[in-house]
């Protein structure tokens, strides 16, 4: 069986979070161990009574492998803490969840993640805002992070899409329930542009209890968090706040000091929150040539050991392509066919008499300065 399906069993054991299945990792080494270990063995890897009474419990009523089919059948992806594909910036929070439901994907670019997020009771102001700002992230290929909560989020999550930009919802419920209900439609494109996540098993129902948690996910897959209209007492404060506490930069969009949904973005501001007058502000924060630096170094590392070795031949001077055959010990077709591709993808370039060299750092253009 899938070794996720022992995460997702202890995930239903009441008690045991980040902390609890470290304990259980360094004392067994995994958790299908783990999950067979009787009283004697749990309380050794420091487990307290109750956390052990308790997983003595749902072991009797939790069949993993009828729920492992259930999740494939849902199309449900897990990622456990583990997994190299557990997302990077909530890796680096104090406690990330141990488990993570998705559906759709979570990609290395999704690092450069803004949350953006505000109150349900949104006015005309800050609709706009919230569709100008998924606008322009998604034409910078930023991805905006929210809640999928009706009025700020949901335009958030919107305009991002119809920009063509990524998106992830990071829900209070299981990512096989629609909350709002009226997201349906939403919620199906958000898959198709990002994901949903959540830490919560699948099937569980929205609860009041659940938002704060998934307000402190908001914040973590992000990099900066950004209110963009939040009364005095709006949820969108709480991810304000985790932001904080994540050492993230916090943006507040300024507002009348008469308008009700802006009294919670100018005391954030009020109390040191970064006001949001010039959304390249936002760029600055990201460090975005850093960024464009990263993500070119990404696109042009080679992907086999053939480019690899064009690599290093074409690595002092410009080489003829019948000497690179020779150098690299592979036939004309393929060399050929891969010094295109090696050229589409910006690696080499070809110049005349069939030389090819590699493109120096000094000619790569940045658009952002």
């Amino acid at each position: 069986m899938d070794q996720r399906a022992y995460w997702m069993g202890f995930d239903q054991v009441r008690g045991v979070g980040s902390v609890t299945t470290k304990k259980l990792l360094d004392h067994f080494g995994d958790l299908s161990l783990a999950w067979a270990s009787d009283k004697q063995e749990l309380i050794q890897a420091g487990l307290s009574d109750k956390i052990v009474q308790n997983l003595l419990s749902t072991r009797k009523t939790i069949d993993l492998i009828s729920e492992w089919e259930k999740i494939e059948q849902n199309n449900i992806e897990v990622i456990t803490f583990n997994q190299e594909s557990y997302p990077e910036n909530l890796k680096n929070i104090e406690h990330p969840p141990p488990v993570l439901y998705l559906k759709g994907d979570v990609i290395d670019d999704d690092v450069y993640a803004v949350a953006v997020v505000g109150t349900r009771r949104k006015t005309s102001y800050g609709e706009r805002i919230a569709r100008t700002l998924g606008e322009f992230l998604a034409a910078n290929t930023i991805t905006v992070v929210s809640g999928m909560a009706r009025g700020i989020d949901t335009i958030a999550h919107q305009s991002s899409i119809r920009s063509g930009g990524r998106t992830l919802a990071v829900l209070g419920c299981g990512v096989d329930v629609t909350y709002p209900p009226e997201n349906k439609k939403l919620s199906a494109e958000i898959i198709q542009n990002g994901a949903l996540v959540s830490e919560y098993y699948p099937g569980t129902i929205p609860d009041a209890k659940n938002f704060p948690p998934r307000n402190r996910l908001i914040a973590g897959l992000s990099r900066i968090v950004i209110v963009v209209e939040a009364g005095e007492k709006s949820g969108a404060l709480i991810t304000a706040r985790f932001g904080v506490e994540q050492s993230k930069d916090v943006f507040a969009v300024p507002g009348s000091i008469y308008a009700p949904r802006s009294m919670g973005t100018n005391q954030l501001i009020h109390k040191g929150a970064i006001p949001l007058i010039d959304f390249h502000d936002i760029l600055l924060a990201l460090n975005m040539k850093q960024t464009a630096e990263f993500r070119y170094v990404q696109k042009v590392l080679p992907e086999s050991d053939l480019e690899k070795k064009i690599i290093d031949v074409l690595q002092d001077e410009a080489v003829q392509i019948d000497e690179i055959q020779a150098s690299v010990g592979a036939s004309a077709e393929t060399v050929s066919s891969t010094l295109v591709m090696m050229e589409l993808k910006g690696m080499i370039k070809q110049i005349e008499n069939m030389r090819y060299q590699t493109i120096a750092d000094g000619q790569i253009q940045w658009e952002v300065e």
